[in-house]
């Protein structure tokens, strides 16, 4: 009885940790145009506003990381709809999918490479 408690408890436990992961998932340059297709997908910079006014993605809301207001701002998001984050590398995304995690958002996409990876590829931004 006691093995059948415990290995339910690891089963248990390794389910929901893999549903996590699935919640959060990591996409290349080339992922990018299939997952920005889909019905509602919101797509967060999370850079600061200056690196943001230097350049950035297509159709990107700048939601700083770095401010203390930003889990305020993620809340004013739908979390039902998948959100697509990245900032210059992928350190910030991949704390700030950490926290869109944390507040019930559905699906979360974070940009492998962040900005920088994204100027290597040719991606098309606006200033």
């Amino acid at each position: 009885m006691k093995f059948r408690c415990i290995f339910f408890m690891v089963v248990s436990f390794l389910g929901c940790k893999n549903n996590d992961q699935n919640l959060v998932q990591l996409i290349t340059f080339d992922e990018f145009e299939t997952v920005s297709k889909i019905n509602g997908v919101q797509l967060i910079d999370v850079r600061t506003p200056e690196e943001y006014s230097d350049g950035h993605i297509l159709n990107s809301k700048n939601i700083d990381f770095l401010n203390e207001n930003f889990e305020l701002y993620i809340q004013k998001l739908d979390k039902k709809s998948p959100v697509i984050v990245y900032c210059q590398s992928g350190g910030r995304s991949a704390k700030s999918a950490l926290k869109l995690l944390s507040n019930s958002f559905v699906k979360i996409y974070d940009l492998d490479g962040g900005f920088s990876k994204w100027l290597s590829e040719g991606g098309n931004i606006k200033k």
